[in-house]
């Protein structure tokens, strides 16, 4: 008896291994964010990737005609972000072009680095091709204007991509240095976020362009018309899944007898007793309803001393 008995070290292992295997396979809890509850479809986000493809691929060929140097542009990202964690990301101080969208009535963002803005003035101003420049200081008026000449050329391209969707133009409304600064938009309000790389001569940096969801909403119309959704048939063990949650679901069976029309009248002197006879006959199928919907047609039959129905068929118009 001695030898079997359980030291306290025994006892605690004891309890601690049932406590982790108690722990798993437990659901974990995810706070949800109701400040998201206008987060757009994922089918749209890949429509909003395939034209910022296209414009990617165009403003490459327009950058490089007008600086007159090789220029690579490559879309990193497209998702969804608050307007305060797209500002957040960005660096300080900034190149920021306040875009007004027409038709609509709203505002997105465009923001340009500085490793990349500073650059593409100095090959502008004749300075060929330059090594990436490290400045820490806000944009001149003179150097705004010179840029406002590029920003110009990038809008286009950003115009001319969106036309596959809708009709919309995009133009400077206005400038900001300060991201924090950026008022035109609530920074709690969802916005899609456009993250691009530029890569020009020995230099690259990053274009960050925002637009509003609610924008990006109205079009949801035309953006089904050009990129429906894809179907994808589900595979034999998503079947199994959906058969096994489904399973032991309940549902109501009738076996319904075709009745003829009665009077009103003759209905009112119905008394016990009465016979009441259907047109069908007793040869005649009859219908199973599964939650009131027609699926079978059957026989009545006997079956160990109670009434049955035979299935023969499975009912083609529903």
């Amino acid at each position: 008896m001695g030898s079997n008995a359980l030291s306290q070290e025994d006892i605690d292992a004891l309890f601690q291994s049932q406590a982790a295997a108690g722990s798993v396979g437990r659901a974990v809890a995810q706070k949800y964010d109701f400040r998201r509850s206008d987060r757009i479809p994922k089918e749209q986000i890949r429509a909003l990737r395939a034209v910022h493809d296209t414009f990617a691929r165009g403003l490459a060929s327009s950058l490089s005609a007008y600086l007159r140097t090789y220029v690579n542009v490559n879309l990193i990202s497209v998702e969804q972000l608050s307007f305060r964690e797209f500002t957040t990301c960005l660096p300080s101080p900034t190149c920021v072009a306040i875009m007004r969208v027409r038709p609509f009535d709203g505002s997105a963002i465009l923001e340009l680095n500085p490793a990349l803005a500073f650059p593409m003035i100095e090959m502008l101003l004749g300075g060929g091709k330059m090594k990436s420049l490290v400045v820490q200081r806000e944009m001149t008026l003179i150097e705004q204007q010179i840029l406002d000449s590029l920003l110009v050329i990038i809008l286009q391209n950003l115009s001319m991509s969106w036309q596959s969707v809708a009709t919309v133009d995009f133009t400077v409304q206005g400038h900001e240095t300060e991201p924090g600064l950026l008022n035109v938009i609530p920074p709690n309000e969802a916005i899609v976020s456009i993250a691009t790389e530029i890569q020009l001569a020995d230099t690259s940096g990053m274009m960050n362009i925002g637009i509003p969801s609610s924008t990006v909403k109205l079009l949801r119309q035309k953006f089904d018309q050009q990129w429906p959704a894809r179907r994808t048939t589900p595979t034999e063990d998503e079947t199994r899944r959906t058969l096994d949650c489904v399973g032991g679901g309940m549902l109501n069976l009738d076996a319904r007898i075709e009745g003829s029309a009665v009077r009103f009248g003759d209905l009112l002197e119905l008394c016990e007793g009465d016979i009441l006879q259907f047109e069908q006959k007793s040869s005649d199928p009859v219908s199973l309803l599964l939650n009131g919907i027609p699926k079978y047609r059957g026989k009545i039959m006997l079956s160990g001393g109670r009434k049955a129905v035979s299935i023969e068929e499975r009912t083609q118009s529903h």
